[in-house]
């Protein structure tokens, strides 16, 4: 089924170039986009099946993103956040995903996971206030996750909770106004004292733990992958598509280009491009290769019944950051002898640059906080971060 979903994503390509233009203007992914994107059963692939998804290989999924990416930055990055969805959501008790797609297979999510908002802990549940920022593609989903410390009797953080709201609880702010990445809608949630019970929560230590209560009834491989994992590759493959599409677009316009000032030389025969397009091209080669092979990897350790060990969950973390400090420098390359006219608004180039180096700064992609955990792991220390 992975193939067809791929197959089908590939033929919207064209469209969703066409769109990424309007998408910026718009500030937000057109409604088209979404709908084609859903028709493909793209959003199914991590869902359970049990609720109408296909529980695919989560290596196809990333090769979905990437492909998507490399036709529009800004749909790439919020098919990609919010196509991981439910895959989160398939680790909560299933009474949570009941609410969700009991009634719609089809329910799409959306997340803020900085715990930048208030939660009181309440009898069966808590409540929450507060305003969480930078949720990609929210315009286009039914719920939402967001972040939360949990505090003690004394007010003191014990606990980091995913708290699942519906739309009915929460209101959008339209802020988001950026340089790049502006089509993906990442505006702010605003929560005024939404009750919320205790089966819509899930708690970071659990997984980390790969220990959720989803899993009791979602007993496929899948959902046995550290969250970290799974979580910060979503963030790094788009901006990895993003840089195989300022590659594509820099060699479709250096074929041709003259340079006026250089006696009318033709830049594909100046060798420093030539270098510039190899090494681009294979730092590129080596993100997406890293990723790919560290998702499988997992995958076939869990489908074999065992548990990551913390060297190949350390390893995934070091890689994905790398992925995208890889593909940055790649774009930095182009961009750097790509011309005067790849400045120009529209410009599928700049506009690589823009979205890649507006990506990279996710807190996902810190690469000082995620290289350290590696050195910590690597030197025999203990590393007890959730996010690895």
């Amino acid at each position: 089924m992975s193939e067809q979903v791929l197959e089908a994503v590939r033929a919207l390509l064209p469209a969703v170039a066409e769109r990424a233009g309007e998408a910026e203007r718009a500030r937000r992914l057109p409604d088209a986009t979404i709908k084609e994107l859903a028709g493909t059963g793209f959003f199914r692939l991590l869902q359970p099946k049990r609720y109408g998804g296909y529980e695919a290989d989560p290596v196809d999924f990333y090769t979905a993103v990437k492909e998507i990416a490399t036709a529009c930055g800004s749909t790439g990055w919020v098919a990609s956040v919010v196509g991981v969805h439910p895959w989160q959501l398939a680790l909560f008790p299933d009474e949570a995903q009941r609410e969700v797609w009991g009634e719609d297979e089809n329910t799409r999510i959306s997340s803020s996971y900085a715990p930048t908002g208030t939660i009181t802990p309440v009898e069966g549940g808590y409540r929450v206030s507060g305003r969480w920022s930078f949720s990609s593609g929210c315009d286009h989903a039914q719920w939402v996750f967001l972040g939360g410390l949990v505090p003690d009797a004394s007010g003191a953080p014990v606990d980091m909770r995913t708290f699942l709201l519906p739309r009915a609880d929460y209101a959008i702010d339209d802020v988001w106004d950026t340089i790049g990445l502006r089509g993906t809608g990442s505006n702010d949630i605003v929560v005024e004292d939404a009750f919320v019970p205790e089966h819509r929560t899930l708690s970071f230590a659990a997984t980390s733990a790969l220990d959720c209560p989803g899993n009791e009834v979602n007993t496929a491989a899948l959902y046995r992958l550290p969250f970290a994992a799974v979580f910060t590759t979503t963030i790094s493959t788009p901006i990895v598509g993003i840089a195989q599409s300022a590659l594509d677009h820099y060699l479709k316009a250096t074929r041709e280009r003259i340079r006026i000032s250089y006696g009318g030389q033709k830049v594909a025969e100046d060798p420093h491009a030539q270098v510039r397009i190899a090494t681009a091209a294979s730092e590129i080669d080596a993100a997406w290769l890293q990723l790919r092979h560290n998702i499988g990897e997992l995958l076939r350790v869990t489908a074999a019944g065992e548990e990551p060990s913390p060297k190949l969950r350390l390893a995934t973390r070091r890689d994905q950051v790398m992925a995208t400090q890889r593909a940055i420098k790649a774009v930095d390359l182009l961009v750097d002898n790509a011309g005067g006219r790849a400045l120009k608004t529209g410009n599928p180039v700049q506009r690589a640059w823009r979205d890649a180096r507006s990506g990279r700064v996710h807190a996902a992609n810190d690469p000082e906080r995620a290289l350290a955990l590696y050195g910590q792991g690597a030197l025999g220390l203990e590393v007890t971060d959730v996010m690895f």
